[in-house]
């Protein structure tokens, strides 16, 4: 058995999983169900290191029955049943015949803060891993800013040098107040100084930021500090996360109870402008991996794309009402990702008699209607 989390960044795909704790110790961001009521836990090293020896166990013998890196469509059947047969479970063979198939050369630590472990044991996995699978050239996990503020740069120097290539921090927010309303537990200090100490050490950074999460209320704050703080830390990478608001979260409850209120899409894509409009003197690489993110589109690296990123969403509040219309429910529903997508005459018009007939339903709203295909997405 090789024991994984529910979640990594999109950008680790293809990395092999290797938990190293249980859930999130912090656990009380507003926004945030997916760890609702499950107990924080760390995970021995021997256990960890169990989980690597079987995947190193598999990997070997699964080049030792094929005699080369097996690929997604080389795996044959009698070779799945001889690890079956040799106790490994389906799971694991199948965790490892996927990595593989996808080069097997990253790994992300799971769960949602693995850097709250010791920095010597986490130093003593690290190494483990190089050893066990040499294959693995890149190591990665999530870390939080309070916890990142707290281990000392030193520490950081000790897991890039043990093999620990980059870390993904939910930053969210700069802006203070926000920050406290969402209950983060963190502040715009602890994301620089986590940040800054990250990037001295020589381990690849990388931001995520919420547009849409500062509501009506917070929404040019939320957009001119959290630039601000990227500015100061001048990360690798920042990713962006637009805010759906989902069921059973506190931050679901402060907006049924009237204390939050939600931007529409085209509020958060001006959010987004601003954000992007206060990004100075860095070479960022912004990234719009998602499908919350109403413009794909809107990336590149600092400061040479900025203009380019900008005249995106210009060209997009350039349109008229319907075509912005057709647009977002196109976005939605995926066929759309790139504004020149909307030169696709068939799918323009399907999508426009869409738009047509449901305005004629009860509860036609469009807002309902992609708020009602985006809870998919989350």
């Amino acid at each position: 058995m090789i024991e994984q989390g529910p979640i990594r960044p999109p950008s680790e795909a293809a990395s092999l999983l290797i938990r190293l704790t249980r859930n999130c110790p912090w656990n009380k961001c507003a926004f945030c169900h997916t760890y609702e009521g499950a107990k924080f836990e760390i995970r021995s090293v021997a256990e960890i290191k169990e989980d690597i020896l079987t995947v190193k166990e598999i990997t070997e013998r699964i080049r030792e029955d094929i005699g080369v890196a097996v690929e997604n469509s080389g795996m044959r059947r009698d070779v799945l049943n001889s690890l079956y047969h040799q106790g490994y479970g389906p799971e694991a063979v199948m965790t490892v015949v996927n990595w593989l198939g996808r080069g097997g050369k990253t790994v992300f630590l799971q769960d949602g803060n693995s850097l709250v472990m010791k920095t010597p044991d986490l130093v003593e996995i690290l190494e483990f891993i190089k050893e066990s699978l040499p294959t693995v050239g890149r190591i990665t996990s999530y870390c939080r800013s309070h916890t990142a503020a707290r281990k000392t740069q030193r520490e950081f120097e000790l897991l890039a040098q043990a093999g620990l290539s980059r870390i993904h921090i939910g930053m969210e927010s700069g802006h203070d107040p926000l920050l406290k309303f969402i209950n983060k537990g963190a502040t715009q200090a602890d994301h620089i100084e986590g940040g800054r100490k990250i990037k001295a050490a020589g381990i690849s950074l990388c931001e995520y930021v919420m547009p849409g999460l500062g509501g009506k209320r917070w929404t040019e704050e939320h957009a001119r500090d959290t630039a601000a703080t990227i500015n100061a830390i001048n990360p690798d990478f920042v990713r962006l996360r637009s805010l759906y608001v989902v069921r059973d979260t506190e931050l679901f409850r402060k907006t049924e109870q009237g204390e939050f209120h939600p931007l529409s899409d085209e509020e958060i894509l001006r959010e987004i402008r601003i954000f992007i409009d206060g990004l100075q003197g860095i070479e960022t690489t912004v990234i719009s991996d998602h499908i919350l993110n109403l413009l794909e589109e809107v990336e590149g690296q600092l400061p040479k794309d900025k203009a380019g990123m900008l005249r995106v969403i210009d060209r997009y509040f350039s349109l008229p009402l319907e075509e912005r219309q057709i647009f977002r429910l196109g976005r939605r529903l995926g066929y759309y990702r790139h504004l020149d997508d909307l030169r696709r005459a068939d799918t323009h018009a399907a999508l426009k008699n869409w738009l047509a007939l449901h305005e004629n339903e009860e509860g036609g709203d469009l807002e309902q209607q992609l708020s009602r295909i985006m809870q998919g997405f989350v």
